[in-house]
């Protein structure tokens, strides 16, 4: 904190500029070195094609004083992204829109005699269902057609995590959590499958390109840069964006992809639970919810269709996938489907472990959606419930949770392979510890079935 404003985090590596909150606003400050490129970009028309298009954040200048007045030239008020999310938290079809949008942002910059020297998927967020640029200070005037500063950068953050998604997994994803920086290309170059190499996209772009590095890495000279024509740099971008578009997401059974065709509800049980938790959003009143084991979103979207700002959170790739192909599909402006594992959800990472936001400093959301959730905690994964309910706690105010006893056959399943040594895993004992932290508002039996649907709200800590 400097006095009444605090930089954010993950903006100061930047020379362009940096974000900063004052009074809870969400500002960026242009510097003097960004002068002439924030110009251009404002008076050339690109600007204006890029907004008009939903592929770049609007903003506004302002006249607030800089907080570091020797380097500034402008205040702007950037358009508010509600819930920042990480490419390592994005399934296959995210993050392949996210980097067609910034090829077609790239495309369009050359236009205007401009360029995207930032190729960071860490750049692009999901604004309505759909990605859009959040980084104004991306751009430069192209002063000497030369390469494009941004394709290795470009490479690692989209490409190289995309094929490995689609020619091996799709977890391959999550590998962008440990290499903030994008995957390397020669760790990318050795995970793929060895005919990739007579793939002439893929050896232009990983293969040859990962070799060229390890062969410049070991040069001290300085290297002259070569003339790039306008035509070969957009013959590179629609190389790029060819090769991504090829690439397709191979679906295969997992263990919940196809969970709503795999449970022991009865028809009138389902649509009780639905009934039961449109009452409960409707006492609650959320603005933003988060659905925790979403699977698919069906529940989730009883609340993205109410108007609530809703992130759909599951574990399997595959049931996200699913999830924001629907998405997509409708044109859903309420949710966002997101891959986390709730056992081990995304920590704070980079530089001082602040460059990324952990989920828990995303929060706390107004409400929270545990459906068919306690038992994988408590059982799978040996959670004891006051550690559960501490949890849930500090990232909700509101709390919809459902209670899975043993006798029903989802956690018989889970207990055919191992020795049950869960005596504490009751309903008594489930309403003790969470009651501990929530107070418990309604609880509702579920039509056919042994599981009882619970709204609680926090109390304070």
């Amino acid at each position: 904190m400097r006095n009444d404003w605090s930089e954010l985090a993950g903006s100061f590596r930047d020379p362009s500029g940096f974000l900063f909150v004052k009074g809870g606003i969400l500002y960026r400050q242009v510097n003097q070195a960004y002068r002439e490129h924030y110009d251009h970009l404002m008076s050339s028309g690109l600007y204006e094609r890029l907004t008009k298009s939903g592929l770049l954040v609007r903003h506004e200048e302002t006249t607030l004083a800089p907080p570091l007045t020797a380097l500034a030239y402008k205040i702007i008020k950037p358009e508010l992204i509600r819930f920042i999310s990480y490419p390592y938290e994005w399934c296959f079809s995210q993050l392949k829109d996210a980097a067609l949008a910034t090829l077609r942002i790239h495309k369009a910059a050359l236009e205007f005699q401009m360029i995207l020297k930032d190729a960071s998927a860490y750049n692009i967020q999901f604004r309505d269902g759909a990605p859009v640029l959040i980084d104004t200070l991306s751009f430069e005037l192209v002063r000497d057609w030369k390469p494009w500063v941004a394709y290795r950068q470009f490479c690692q953050h989209f490409l190289a995590p995309l094929l490995l998604m689609a020619r091996r997994d799709e977890r391959f994803g999550l590998w962008l959590r440990i290499f903030i920086d994008g995957i390397p290309l020669n760790l990318a170059s050795r995970s793929l499958p060895f005919r990739t190499r007579f793939a002439p996209g893929i050896l232009t772009h990983i293969h040859a390109h990962a070799a060229s590095q390890k062969h410049y890495a070991s040069r001290t000279e300085k290297l002259k840069v070569r003339r790039f024509s306008r035509t070969a740099l957009l013959a590179l971008t629609d190389s790029l964006e060819s090769n991504i578009r090829k690439l397709k997401f191979h679906s295969k059974a997992t263990e919940w992809g196809d969970y709503y065709q795999d449970t022991n509800y009865t028809a009138e049980g389902h649509e009780h639970k639905k009934r039961i938790i449109a009452e409960f959003l409707d006492v609650a009143q959320p603005g933003t919810l988060w659905d925790m084991g979403a699977n698919t979103g069906l529940f989730s979207r009883i609340a993205s269709s109410r108007g609530i700002r809703t992130v759909s959170f599951d574990v399997d790739p595959l049931a996200v996938e699913k999830n924001y192909r629907e998405m997509a599909a409708k044109k859903e402006t309420n949710l966002l489907p997101l891959v986390m594992d709730l056992t081990n959800p995304s920590p704070g990472v980079g530089w001082d472990n602040r460059e990324r936001m952990s989920l828990e400093e995303r929060g706390p959301a107004d409400a929270a959606l545990a459906l068919a959730l306690i038992h994988h905690l408590a059982i799978s994964n040996n959670l004891p419930f006051d550690r559960i309910a501490a949890y849930f706690r500090k990232i909700c105010r509101f709390l919809i949770i459902e209670f899975v006893p043993k006798e029903d056959s989802q956690v018989r399943r889970l207990l055919v392979t191992r020795e049950d040594i869960f005596g504490d895993y009751t309903l008594a004992r489930f309403e003790e510890e969470f009651g501990r932290m929530f107070k418990i508002l309604r609880a509702v039996t579920i039509r056919d079935s042994t599981r009882t649907l619970y709204l609680m709200q926090a109390k304070s800590a």
